[in-house]
C-alpha cells in the first residue's frame, strides 16, 4: 500500500528575507515533514545496495538520485542552498537548483543523500540520508568549510557561549540539567584537532563519547534524554552544522557556530555568499531565521540516532526514520516503515 501525506498552505502578504521578495505561505510543518519522510526513504534505500562495498560515488550517486527525483514529486517551490555542490560540480541537488511541482510554500532546502559516505562504503555505522526545510530565505547559505560548534538540549538551552571555555560550557550544562560536571558525556569528533577538547573533559572528570565521522547525530542526541548525551563541541563541517541547527531548532534545543576559513580564498568564498562578517559567532537565530522548519533523516547503516535499512526474509525492507517539527509543534517521531 502506498502511503500519501496532505499538505496544505494559505497564501498571506509577500515578506523580504535575503534581499529577495516571496510569496509568504502558511503552512503546515508537520504536514510538510512527512512529505519528505518518503524523499528520505528512498535516498537511504537506493544507497543500501552499496554498503560495504568499497564505492562512495556510486552509493552518493544513487541516494541523490532517487532523492532528486522523490522531490520533484513535492508541491513546493523549493531551492537547494546546501547541497552536492555548485552547478558545475553536481548534475543535481547542486545549491540554487529549484524543486517540486512549483506550488505552495517557498522553501529553503539543505540535503546529504548520503552523509557518511566514507562510512557507508566500508560497512560501518552512522552513515544516514539528511534533509532539513524552512521558509525561504531564513538558512544560512555555509559554505563547504570547517566549522566550530557546540550544541545543547532544551534544558540546557541559552546556558552556552562559544567564546567562553569548554570547562566554563560544561559548568554551565551541569547546573542547568541538574548534573554534577562529572556526570556529563560530551560527544566530539576523534580527530587529532580536538586532543585539547578530550583531555579537558577527562580532566574534569565527565564522559567523552567519541565518534569518526559524521556530527549530525550526535548534536540532534543532546535534545532526546534517552541517548544519554549532554553536549556536542568541536570543528566540523559547515553544510552539516546548518542541518544540525535546524533539527535543534524543531527540537527546542540551541546551538552556537562560527566558520572557521582556512585561507584567503575561502574567506572571500564567505564574501560572495553575503556574509560581511565571515568570524562571527553565530546564533541559532542566526542559521535559522525561523519557527517554519523541519528535519527528516533514514538511517542508512546502524547508528547512534537511527537503525539502518534491513531486508526481510520473506521480502520487503524495512527502514527507519526520525523527523522532528519547528512553528507551534516543536516535536519529534521515530518512524519504522515497511517497504515492498
Amino acid at each position: 500500500m502506498k502511503e500519501m501525506f496532505l499538505l496544505y498552505f494559505t497564501k498571506g502578504e509577500d515578506v523580504k528575507m535575503n534581499h529577495k521578495t516571496f510569496p509568504s505561505t502558511k503552512f503546515d510543518v508537520k504536514a510538510l515533514a512527512m512529505n519528505f519522510l518518503p524523499v528520505a526513504q528512498k535516498a537511504a534505500i537506493a544507497s543500501y545496495p552499496w554498503i560495504g562495498k568499497g564505492n562512495k560515488n556510486e552509493a552518493d550517486g544513487a541516494g541523490t538520485e532517487a532523492m532528486r527525483n522523490q522531490m520533484n514529486d513535492i508541491d513546493m517551490h523549493g531551492v537547494i542552498v546546501i547541497g552536492e555542490g555548485e552547478m558545475d560540480e553536481a548534475p543535481m541537488l547542486y545549491i540554487g537548483e529549484e524543486l517540486g511541482t512549483k506550488q505552495g510554500p517557498h522553501l529553503d532546502i539543505a540535503v546529504d543523500p548520503v552523509e557518511g559516505t566514507t562510512l557507508m562504503a566500508k560497512g560501518q555505522d552512522n552513515a544516514l540520508t539528511v534533509i532539513a526545510g524552512a521558509e525561504r530565505g531564513s538558512l544560512l547559505h555555509a559554505p563547504d568549510m570547517y566549522m566550530k560548534k557546540i550544541a545543547v538540549g532544551p534544558r540546557a538551552k541559552g546556558c552556552i557561549d562559544l567564546n567562553a571555555s569548554l570547562t566554563d560550557n560544561m559548568k554551565a550544562v551541569a547546573k542547568a540539567v541538574g548534573k554534577d560536571v562529572s556526570e556529563l558525556t560530551v560527544m566530539i569528533q576523534d580527530r587529532d584537532r580536538h586532543k585539547d577538547l578530550i583531555e579537558e573533559v577527562l580532566s574534569l572528570g565527565a564522559r567523552i563519547k567519541l565518534f569518526p565521522d559524521v556530527d549530525i547525530p550526535g548534536g540532534i542526541a543532546t535534545a532526546i534524554d534517552e541517548i544519554g548525551v549532554d553536549l556536542l563541541v568541536g570543528t566540523g563541517g559547515a553544510p552539516e552544522g546548518v542541518i544540525t541547527a535546524t533539527a535543534l531548532k524543531c527540537l527546542g534545543g540551541d546551538f552556537q557556530a562560527q566558520l572557521v576559513p582556512q585561507d584567503q580564498e575561502e574567506f572571500e568564498r564567505c564574501r560572495e555568499m553575503g556574509m560581511t562578517d565571515p568570524l562571527k559567532t553565530l546564533t541559532l537565530d542566526d542559521i535559522v531565521k525561523t519557527d517554519q522548519c523541519f528535519f527528516v533523516a533514514t538511517g542508512i547503516t546502524d547508528g547512534l540516532l537511527l537503525k539502518g535499512v534491513r531486508k526481510k526474509e520473506k521480502g520487503g525492507i524495512l527502514s527507519h526514520s526520525f523527523v522532528c517539527f519547528g512553528g507551534e509543534i516543536n516535536s519529534y517521531q521515530f518512524i519504522e516503515s515497511f517497504h515492498l
